[in-house]
C-alpha cells in the first residue's frame, strides 16, 4: 500500500509541474500561444536552419540505437522523473541537440530555471527545429514538443515562461545531448605569457 501512496504522490507532483499552471496568477491576462509565430531573440546560433532531411527508422532500429530510457521517452512519449535529469541544473554554454538524431534544438542562451525539475527554455534555436501537436493524455490539454527531424518526443510547451516569448519549453534531459561551445582561442598575433615568469 505504501508503494501506491508513493506512486500517487509522484504522479501529483508530476502533473502539477507539467500542467503549466503553477506560475500563472488567476487574474493573469498574458496569453502566449506556442502554435503562433513568435519573434525570437537573436543569438549566435539562431541564424542556422534546422536540418531538412527526415530521420526514419523502424522501432527495432530505434531500440538498438537508443538507451532504454531514451527509447521510453523519445519513442513512447514517456517522462523522466522531475529533478533527476542530467540537464535540469546545467549551466554550461553550448547547444542542446536531439538525442535521437542530433539535430540542434535549443541553445544555452534561451535556458532558464523554471523550478519545475526539467530543463526549461523560452525558445528553440530555430523555429523549424521543433514540431508541436495537441496532447490530451492524463486528462489535460497540453502542447507536445517533438523533434521536427526524427519525430522524437521531447516534452511540452506552456505559456508561463519569461519574456521575450512568454513560453516555457519543458524538456526531458534524456531526450537531449549537450554539445559545449568551443573555448575562444587567443587572437592571432597575441603571445601568451606565463605569469610565473613575469618581472
Amino acid at each position: 500500500m505504501r508503494t501506491l501512496d508513493k506512486l500517487a504522490g509522484l504522479v501529483c507532483v508530476w502533473l502539477t509541474a507539467c500542467s503549466g499552471q503553477q506560475n500563472i496568477p488567476a487574474n493573469s491576462t498574458r496569453v502566449a500561444d506556442p502554435r503562433k509565430e513568435t519573434t525570437l531573440p537573436i543569438s549566435p546560433m539562431l541564424e542556422r536552419t534546422a536540418a531538412t532531411n527526415k530521420v526514419e527508422k523502424s522501432e527495432s532500429e530505434w531500440r538498438r540505437v537508443l538507451a532504454p530510457e531514451q527509447y521510453r521517452v523519445l519513442r513512447q512519449k514517456g517522462t523522466e522523473k522531475p529533478f533527476t535529469g542530467q540537464y535540469w541544473r546545467h549551466h554550461e554554454q553550448g547547444r542542446y541537440c536531439c538525442a535521437g538524431c542530433g539535430q540542434e534544438l535549443f541553445v544555452s542562451e534561451t535556458k532558464f530555471d523554471s523550478g519545475c525539475g526539467w530543463p526549461s527554455f523560452f525558445a528553440p534555436s530555430v523555429r523549424s527545429a521543433i514540431a508541436t501537436r495537441e496532447d490530451r493524455s492524463y486528462g489535460m490539454i497540453r502542447t507536445e514538443v517533438l523533434c521536427s527531424r526524427c519525430g522524437g518526443h521531447l516534452g511540452h510547451v506552456f505559456n508561463d515562461g519569461p519574456p521575450p516569448t512568454g513560453l516555457r519549453y519543458c524538456i526531458n534531459s534524456v531526450a537531449l545531448r549537450f554539445e559545449p561551445r568551443p573555448a575562444a582561442s587567443p587572437a592571432a598575433g597575441t603571445k601568451k605569457t606565463d605569469p610565473a615568469q613575469s618581472p
